[in-house]
């Protein structure tokens, strides 16, 4: 490779390439914490074509560049703008993006994502559906969508239901939070391994034999794999299986609210900052999920909510408090939990034909 082209490669948004017996996808805009855009979703997309074609490539890796975080999410000042203007980019770019999710489950050969640093949104969903996920001291995995007057999209809603007990419903509708320890524990990962030892992990996985298993690949994993220590969730956690249990919003608000503990009060607080119809949409969403036989079904009903979501006031005034005007002070509408009608949350379940995510065959 000629060192012109290096310098082409090395300013792609998608840097895709072999080493040894891996095939790299590392996302490359350290600036924006690699917030992901519709061409690098395209361009992953190919990527994994190619490898999967690949028998020289066994295993697959996902990283970031820069030292902040594996990836901030998807590119919300472009869906902002969008929306502003009736466009159709959320449209687009979910559609590509989600079928991406669900072709990371179901890839053939093992996929392992390092998640180092700030996994948020976008990120989750091209990390967490991976088959072996690490995650590191520095990790903080998140789904702050319901500050955005949104949900945690991309496999979220899968995701999060099936945490243990209550903790995906916390981790959503709150929008925290979770380190490298309490990620492996609400099962959004698999395997703790020390910052230190990432360099020889990543050169061990380089030399995995072209036939590797997914088996052999958890086994390199393994040899670098500590045990993670207690994050403040798992220390929390009866107390949030006893708030979050409920299927209402005005349920779990009373149960924090009567809960005189100085973790519930910061949780409502927390709460009760987000988009009331956000949170309404979230909950029902999760607890959906629980009830669906796979993430591409989970995904379905994301897709239909999500673009609800994209025509909503909410939206556009969450994206302008949180990123663009950034006074955090975002005006909701309706402005109260109680003031979410069932009616206003059907429509974001109602199934219409020009909202319906197709899969390829």
């Amino acid at each position: 490779m000629s060192d012109s082209t290096n310098t082409v490669a090395a300013e792609a948004d998608l840097i895709v390439r072999s080493e040894g017996s891996v095939g790299v996808l590392r996302l490359n805009r350290p600036k924006a914490i690699n917030a992901l855009t519709l061409e690098m979703t395209r361009e992953i997309d190919a990527g994994l074509d190619s490898f999967e074609l690949d028998p020289a490539i066994s295993v697959i890796l996902l990283e970031g560049a820069g030292d902040r975080g594996l990836c901030a999410g998807g590119d919300i000042r472009g869906l902002y703008e969008s929306a502003r203007v009736g466009g159709d980019l959320g449209k687009v770019f979910w559609s590509e993006e989600y079928i991406v999710n669900a072709r990371i489950e179901a890839y053939p050969k093992p996929y392992v994502a390092y998640m180092d640093g700030i996994v948020m949104g976008g990120g989750v969903g091209l990390a967490c559906h991976s088959s072996h996920r690490v995650v590191t001291e520095k990790t903080r995995i998140g789904m702050p969508e319901v500050s955005l007057g949104f949900f945690p999209d991309v496999g979220g809603t899968w995701l999060l239901s099936q945490a243990p007990g209550e903790v995906g419903t916390y981790l959503a509708l709150t929008g925290q939070t979770a380190n490298g320890s309490d990620a492996v524990y609400a099962h959004l990962a698999d395997a703790f391994v020390p910052t230190a030892q990432w360099p020889a992990l990543r050169e061990a996985l380089t030399k995995a034999p072209r036939d590797a298993t997914h088996a052999d690949v958890q086994a390199i994993i393994d040899r670098f794999a500590t045990s993670a220590p207690a994050g403040p969730i798992a220390a929390n956690r009866a107390l949030i299986d006893r708030v979050f249990a409920f299927d209402t919003m005005e349920e779990i608000v009373a149960a924090l609210t009567a809960d005189g503990s100085e973790f519930a009060q910061a949780t409502l607080k927390t709460m009760l900052e987000k988009s009331p119809r956000g949170l309404k949409v979230t909950l029902r969403l999760l607890r959906q999920a629980r009830h669906l036989p796979s993430l591409k079904q989970a995904l379905v009903h994301e897709y239909r909510a999500a673009l609800e979501v994209f025509a909503s006031q909410d939206f556009v005034e969450g994206i302008r408090a949180a990123i663009v005007d950034k006074d955090r002070n975002p005006k909701w509408s309706p402005p109260r939990i109680e003031d979410v009608t069932p009616e206003i949350v059907d429509a974001y379940f109602a199934p219409r034909a020009d909202r319906e995510l197709v899969f390829p065959d």
